[in-house]
């Protein structure tokens, strides 16, 4: 019998993050100003999350892009430095940490990826994860969904799944997983709800 398992998204769920903060930060190295500067990435941020684009290239294009007067050192310390734990979620996690092996499921950039994992404590109950960048593919496509079962080795019907955007969450329920539509106002009812499916799992 497959083993129960937590996959868990990263935006909003274990992290959250704010982008203004980083073009207010550019914006004081270039010529636009902060509500414009987020825009001057549309057209890379997509192929850089789906892999298409490796760090060195993305930051390349980046510096390019806004005109951004400092070292590509500082332009990554500045994409990067935009989150905040959730300390809520962190002490959930906390409590099962080893009761049940956890999983990251992110569309993310190899550059954000890195950041958060050696950053917040948050992160140290989890075992592994599938990343957009690395994937080459992103959700909410099945195609990244049904490489994470594989790779991981998941039972969809066994593995709990939580995510903060409803199209995610309609492609793991579609895929047989148990899903929570997360937000950091509904942790008390994810708590709740991952406590009776853990108790239906057998684990206390």
């Amino acid at each position: 019998m497959s083993q129960p398992v937590l996959l868990c998204d990263v935006g909003k769920v274990l992290i959250d993050f704010d982008f203004s903060i980083a073009a207010s930060r550019l914006a004081e190295k270039c010529d636009h100003p902060a509500e414009l500067v987020m825009t001057l990435f549309d057209d890379i941020k997509g192929p850089y999350e789906d892999g298409r684009m490796d760090d060195i290239a993305f930051v390349r294009e980046a510096i390019a892009a806004t005109g951004f007067r400092g070292t590509p050192e500082e332009f990554e310390h500045i994409w990067c430095d935009i989150f905040t734990q959730n300390e809520p979620m962190h002490a959930t996690l906390t409590a099962l940490a080893g009761k049940l092996p956890m999983h990251l499921l992110s569309n993310t950039s190899g550059l954000h990826k890195d950041f958060f994992l050696r950053t917040f404590p948050i992160f140290k109950p989890f075992k592994s994860g599938v990343y957009s960048y690395s994937a080459r593919c992103s959700k909410p496509g099945e195609e990244i969904f049904r490489k994470t079962i594989a790779e991981l080795d998941l039972d969809p019907a066994r593995t709990f799944y939580i995510d903060d955007l409803t199209a995610n969450i309609a492609t793991a329920a579609r895929l047989g997983f148990q899903t929570f539509h997360y937000s950091f106002a509904k942790h008390r009812g994810l708590q709740q709800e991952l406590e009776a499916w853990l108790s239906a799992q057998g684990i206390g």
